[in-house]
């Protein structure tokens, strides 16, 4: 990257330094690779990384007291240099468990980059309409459940059904992070929520079931109601085969086919809790010709469904 970056990269290098003397908050997951290779892919203008998240700096953005991993400082000057190098001059930023309810990161990020990006909060059930009001202004547009046991607590349907609710008026969308056999439990929550419901790395499927297998098939089903989208993100959290992620992009290849309005792409940047392989950023964007195998489709991918799906402005 440039020299710019790799000064950036040292600041957040520096800060996670920090954390320890502040208060104990050794990493407990790896940094994002540090060198992502410029991708020979070129996105079309108006591209959108649907996914990604900010960390701290925790100097200036402490990480939540409960959280369920530790992150490496990844500030929002190494996700916008990122987002140069690979091309896409859009996004949404989703807030992390690793931050909890306090979304002072995500509104910083916000502040700074103005209408071309979006956010996705998490909230708790008793959060009120004021908060939410706060929290559109700044760009805001979705609320995400995660059901995944490692990073809390499963949502209740109870409290799924509080927070939608009160959403609803801001015509939020729902996200919801499943992981293979929880996307078949929650099959009757998704389809009771009336608002547009995005499935996040395309449900966690079991890859080694292939396009076969139960879990894609509920995928493609919901993909089928009209009112469900999935994200082709997290292909390197699925893969067993390691990089550069065949078996994974399969699976993202036959959604494109299926259901070429209702996919959206992202990096998943900076990959937390990534155990085994962990992605070079450039060369995940050299897989979207390989996803989506067509100008039209990529344009779609890329370009129209986020515009349509997170309400940003036409590219």
């Amino acid at each position: 990257m440039t020299s710019a970056t790799s000064a950036e990269r040292q600041l957040g290098v520096q800060a996670s330094d920090q954390r320890g003397a502040q208060q104990g908050a050794q990493p407990t997951c790896p940094p994002p690779d540090p060198d992502p290779t410029q991708p020979s892919y070129v996105p079309p203008p108006g591209a959108c990384d649907s996914h990604f998240h900010v960390f701290g700096p925790h100097a200036v953005f402490p990480y939540a007291a409960k959280r369920p991993f530790t992150p490496h400082d990844a500030p929002k000057a190494m996700l916008l240099a990122l987002h140069r190098r690979l091309g896409f001059g859009r996004g949404v930023i989703v807030q992390s468990t690793c931050h909890g309810t306090d979304h002072a990161a995500l509104l910083d990020f916000l502040a700074d980059v103005g209408d071309r990006y979006r956010g996705v909060a998490l909230l708790d059930a008793d959060v009120d309409a004021d908060e939410i009001a706060r929290l559109h202004a700044a760009g805001v547009r979705g609320v995400r459940f995660n059901f995944l046991p490692h990073l809390g607590n499963r949502p209740s349907p109870e409290g799924v059904r509080a927070v939608v609710e009160r959403v609803a008026p801001f015509g939020w969308h729902v996200a919801v992070h499943v992981g293979g056999k929880e996307l078949l439990d929650t099959l009757g929550l998704i389809t009771a929520i009336r608002a547009k419901v995005v499935i996040d790395h395309v449900g966690r499927v079991d890859v080694t079931e292939g396009v076969t297998g139960f879990g894609f098939g509920a995928l493609k089903k919901l993909l089928d109601r009209g009112t469900v989208w999935v994200k082709l993100s997290g292909l390197d959290r699925l893969s067993r085969a390691g990089p550069p992620f065949a078996d994974s992009v399969a699976l993202a290849r036959a959604l494109v086919r299926h259901a070429p309005t209702r996919v959206l792409w992202g990096t998943d940047w900076p990959h937390p809790n990534i155990s085994r392989f962990m992605p070079n950023d450039g060369e995940l964007v050299d897989l979207i010709p390989q996803i989506a195998e067509d100008e039209r489709s990529r344009q779609l991918m890329l370009v129209d469904n986020p515009t349509e799906f997170f309400e940003l402005p036409p590219a």
